[in-house]
């Protein structure tokens, strides 16, 4: 079952449906697959999240399973016994990929394009947790691959399926709070504190050692990572917090809010980028306040977005009235404003939006996110998250990160993967590979 969400949607996903059954490579599986026919799927990395992603493909064939550490993968490799079971990546997709249609993706960050290209290369459809990589060079290369393989893919946005998003989608685009030119998005704001935090303080990396567990394979874990020393501090959950692994915060949550302006607005690449927040060499920013300017659209005005996490909350929240919700996407139109958070939106300011009446529904309830993608897989319809998509949706957030660790505003050139005059921002938009690893 094909999902086409709207005219903008079309547009942005016909690259990746256009003749996706002439794909290259091993795919030989991939390309005889009928809508009755079940996929066969490997899942890399299988606990945690990976875990819950492995399940929501398991109406597939589940065929062979990946993970670093025996006990943190134990339960998956106990739900699917008749799976191949593996520990590095490589040798699975080495040895099965004549075997597989696909992979699901659900490793820490740092290794999401490692798996992914080299699955993709051999032409396998991809699953990926969101981020969608670690850094920005490595979004595009994602991108670019799934698009030369036309193959089918998506990024674990699961919140994008929700029947509240797209009603939300379809008053903006449907104009009514008119033109937007203005998008805030907040996380975990603190009312009662200013909008600006105070320094919260970054932990230094750990400087004990202790005993790696038995069941962790710790060099296959760090994958291309830069090496450090097995930590509790680092594995299984706690990496998201440092650099070396993810993007702390932001990372992990950009795609997921963020997701909901670039989807109503069609937005792609900014043209600039800033940001403020406490930095460290190691750890992660414990806030971050951002801005990002984007270019028009067609008709569609330029539009600043700007990004408010680990306390800070827009100004105008109280200035104009709007509802203090914890988390929230604030999209400021020529004619109103909405606001958005997972389960709900509201249209402001109330009285104003009475009598009014809602266009009817345009884009069509999910099949499940999952699923959406297995069935693309199978039909050769498009995907709502696919690789060119989201990773355009990757590249905005990480790039956050970028500007706040330089320590200056970035003006932005999207199609050389450039900050213009800013060539320490290099290492940090294409990071080095650990010796033995790359894409």
């Amino acid at each position: 079952m094909s999902m086409l969400i709207s005219r903008r949607d079309m547009l942005r996903t016909a690259a990746v449906a256009a003749g996706v059954w002439t794909i290259s490579g091993n795919a030989t599986r991939a390309q005889s697959t009928s809508p009755n026919e079940r996929l066969n799927i490997a899942g890399i990395g299988i606990g945690g999240r990976g875990a819950d992603n492995v399940n929501g493909a398991g109406h597939e064939n589940i065929v062979a399973l990946c993970d670093v550490d025996e006990q943190r993968g134990g339960k998956t490799f106990e739900q699917y016994p008749r799976a191949k079971r593996y520990k590095d990546f490589r040798k699975l997709l080495d040895e099965m990929h004549g075997q597989i249609d696909a992979v699901v993706i659900g490793t820490p960050d740092h290794t999401h394009a490692a798996a992914g290209v080299m699955a993709m290369k051999l032409g396998k459809h991809c699953y990926c947790e969101k981020p969608l990589t670690h850094s920005v060079y490595e979004a595009r290369i994602m991108a670019q691959v799934a698009r030369e393989k036309k193959l089918v893919t998506q990024m674990g946005t699961q919140i994008h399926a929700g029947a509240n998003y797209r009603r939300a989608v379809e008053l903006v685009q449907s104009g009514a709070i008119g033109p937007v030119q203005e998008v805030h998005v907040w996380l975990g704001a603190d009312f009662n504190g200013p909008p600006t935090p105070t320094d919260k303080q970054q932990p230094d990396a750990p400087t004990d050692r202790p005993p790696l567990p038995p069941t962790l394979d710790w060099d296959l874990w760090l994958g291309p990572a830069g090496e450090r020393p097995y930590h509790s501090a680092y594995a299984p959950f706690a990496w998201r917090y440092w650099w070396n692994f993810a993007n702390g915060t932001l990372g992990d949550f950009f795609c997921h809010y963020c997701d909901l302006a670039f989807w109503a607005l069609d937005l792609r690449h900014p043209t600039s980028v800033q940001a403020e927040g406490p930095v460290h060499p190691e750890s992660a920013a414990r806030w971050t306040i951002a801005r990002q300017e984007y270019p028009a659209r067609g008709d569609l005005p330029p539009v600043a977005l700007h990004w408010y996490n680990g306390g800070g909350y827009p100004a105008l929240v109280k200035q104009r009235n709007v509802p203090q919700w914890g988390s929230a996407v604030l999209f400021v139109g020529a004619k109103g404003m909405l606001i958005a958070d997972y389960g709900k939106h509201q249209l402001l300011p109330e009285d104003q939006f009475q009598q009014f009446q809602r266009p009817d529904p345009f884009i069509p309830d999910s099949i499940g996110h999952h699923r959406e993608w297995t069935e693309a897989c199978k039909s050769g319809g498009p995907t709502t998250c696919n690789f060119e998509y989201s990773g355009a949706l990757t590249e905005a957030a990480l790039l956050c990160n970028v500007a706040l660790r330089v320590g200056q505003k970035l003006t932005w050139d999207a199609a050389n993967l450039k900050a213009v005059g800013c060539p320490e921002a290099d290492a940090l938009i294409r990071r080095e590979y650990r010796a033995g690893w790359n894409l």
